[in-house]
C-alpha cells in the first residue's frame, strides 16, 4: 500500500482522529463517521492507497472504489431514513483520494444548497456515535 508521510489518512493519527472514527474497512477504503454532526450521519469513504485523483485508479480499482461508495451510500439511506444523499471527492488540501458522503434532510440545515464542510455546530456524546455506527453497519 502507498503512504505518503504528510497525510493523515496515510498516517492514520490524530490530524484524522480528531475529525472522523472509524466505521468498517471495506473492498478498498475505510469508511468513517464525521464527528462534526451537523448533517446527521456524514460519512467519508477514504480510498486505501495514497492516490490523488479518480482518473489514476485502473479501471478495476475504480469500479471497486464506487462499489464501496455505493454499499456506504445504501447502508447510510437505509439506517437513516434521510432525504437526499450529496456527495463530494475536494482534496484541494489533502490531495489522498476520498468521497464525502452527505446526507440531507428536507427540514434540515443546507436543504437544496451545498453541504458546509465543518460547520462546527454538532457534535454527539460517545453513546450516540456508538448508536450511529451500529445502525450504518448493521446495513453495511
Amino acid at each position: 500500500m502507498e503512504k505518503n508521510k504528510d497525510c493523515m489518512y496515510c498516517m492514520e493519527d490524530e490530524r484524522r482522529d480528531n475529525l472522523m472514527i472509524e466505521v468498517a474497512q471495506l473492498e478498498v477504503s475505510t469508511v468513517f463517521l464525521f464527528k462534526e454532526q451537523t448533517y446527521k450521519g456524514r460519512c467519508n469513504v477514504v480510498y486505501k492507497d495514497h492516490v490523488k485523483e479518480l482518473f489514476h485508479l485502473t479501471a478495476e480499482e475504480l469500479s471497486a472504489f464506487m462499489r464501496d461508495v455505493q454499499k456506504v451510500a445504501a447502508a447510510m439511506d437505509q439506517a437513516l431514513g434521510l432525504d437526499k444523499l450529496n456527495y463530494g471527492a475536494y482534496g484541494d488540501k489533502l490531495h489522498h483520494l476520498h468521497m464525502h458522503i452527505v446526507p440531507k434532510y428536507a427540514d434540515q440545515k443546507d436543504w437544496g444548497s451545498t453541504f458546509q464542510m465543518n460547520p462546527g455546530d454538532t457534535y454527539l456524546n460517545d453513546e450516540e456515535y456508538i448508536e450511529m455506527i451500529a445502525q450504518i453497519k448493521k446495513h453495511l
